[in-house]
């Protein structure tokens, strides 16, 4: 079951204390206009989880770090099947409990201070932006052993904003990286042993968040500290991407280049801006016997699809610059892809998200994470690919 619709800033909060007083189950999706996502997991009326946002990765090797210091995060891999998962994290902490390498109040620390750093996030987006708010029940989480209540949430994250407002930073967000722009300025300012620490930890790397556990001090300690330096023009606040997922490698027990360069095998195209799900979809389309093509930037899709002319087009609802849809339709008016198969790829199971692809032109609708069954069977649906590939490999075998 889902719904969607848009919510002002004033209300937004009320979003969750419904679903608090109503103890709902499932997941609750803010979206910014510019397609950003916020996920937050209730059950039995309690937030249990949370994801999305700028920073998911850094953010959870961020938590790792400060509460399970004792872990070679470098050695963590995320399984390659859970990487297209919208709350893969949930799944990455819920194996290392499996496997005894994390206790249960380390994974409440985690999840508590994931929520409330989500929470404040969208408390500085609410007054910004124009956000839409989607309910989907499909998805439910398991709590963790000591969930915390929402309205203790959402107590301290007003503190929180309180604090970070009255300190001069509202505009400032703690997912920016402060990096040194006049260092010889600054020498000028400061002691030797002050500098040295704003060469080492002011190299336009580290978030606010990042730096807060790395010197171990408050987030907003840090950045007032900063304050008077960034009005100075000494030091500046940069956008940093996030920190890519491990993901363990998997083994391919097949001739890939055999298959994946047979001329006449279906080529099949992944717009995704995720690298993690692209290799998912090359890895199950070349096993499957035919080609595929990936492409990362959905801004320069349609001249490479033009180009490579693919026979089937997988395309994800979410994306920086221009959505699903969008890019949908925009295929759609092209008469070389007026009738190629486009199958949509989401996260939610929405009624209004199939309903709007199919106005949009889409053929089908696909769920994430993909199942190596449902995509062969998808392609076969549309292209028929089973019979004309196991042709295809008889010929090859006879040759």
């Amino acid at each position: 079951m889902s719904n969607l619709k848009l919510i002002e800033s004033t209300s937004l909060f009320q979003e969750f204390q419904i679903c608090t007083q109503l103890q709902y189950n499932g997941q609750l999706n803010i979206r910014n206009s510019e397609g950003k996502t916020w996920l937050f997991y209730y059950r039995l009326g309690q937030l249990v989880w949370a994801t999305g946002g700028t920073h998911p990765s850094r953010r959870l090797r961020r938590n790792l770090a400060k509460y399970c210091p004792y872990l070679d995060i470098s050695k963590l891999n995320l399984s390659p099947e859970n990487t297209s998962i919208e709350h893969w994290d949930y799944h990455f902490l819920e194996n290392l409990r499996q496997g005894n390498k994390i206790k249960a109040e380390q994974i409440n620390a985690i999840v508590e201070s994931t929520i409330s750093e989500l929470l404040f996030d969208l408390a500085q987006q609410a007054n910004s932006t124009s956000l839409s708010c989607e309910k989907n029940q499909n998805i439910i989480l398991e709590a963790p052993i000591n969930s915390t209540t929402a309205n203790m949430f959402f107590r301290q994250m007003q503190d929180f904003w309180d604090s970070w407002s009255n300190a001069g930073l509202a505009s400032f967000s703690p997912d920016l990286a402060p990096v040194l722009v006049k260092p010889e300025e600054l020498k000028r300012q400061v002691s030797p042993s002050v500098y040295k620490n704003f060469e080492t930890f002011l190299n336009g790397k580290h978030t606010l968040w990042d730096l807060s556990v790395k010197m171990k001090q408050s987030v907003i300690k840090i950045a007032y500290s900063l304050l008077p330096y960034i009005n100075q023009g000494i030091t500046a606040l940069v956008e940093v991407p996030d920190l890519p997922l491990l993901v363990m490698t998997v083994k391919n027990n097949y001739n890939s280049n055999k298959k994946s360069n047979n001329p006449n095998a279906p080529l099949i195209a992944c717009i995704d801006d995720s690298p993690q799900v692209c290799q998912m979809l090359e890895r199950i389309v070349i096993s499957n016997g035919m080609r595929f093509i990936k492409i990362e930037d959905p801004l320069q899709a349609l001249p490479i699809l033009i180009e490579n002319k693919p026979d089937f087009i997988f395309l994800d609802l979410i994306m920086p610059g221009i959505n699903g849809y969008e890019l949908c339709a925009t295929l759609r008016r092209t008469s070389l892809f007026a009738k190629t198969p486009i199958v949509i790829l989401t996260g939610s199971d929405g009624v209004f998200d199939r309903v709007r692809s199919k106005v949009f032109g889409a053929t089908d609708f696909m769920n994430k994470p993909v199942a190596t069954d449902k995509l062969v069977g998808i392609v076969d649906k549309y292209l028929g690919t089973a019979r004309t590939i196991d042709n295809l490999s008889n010929l090859a075998f006879c040759s």
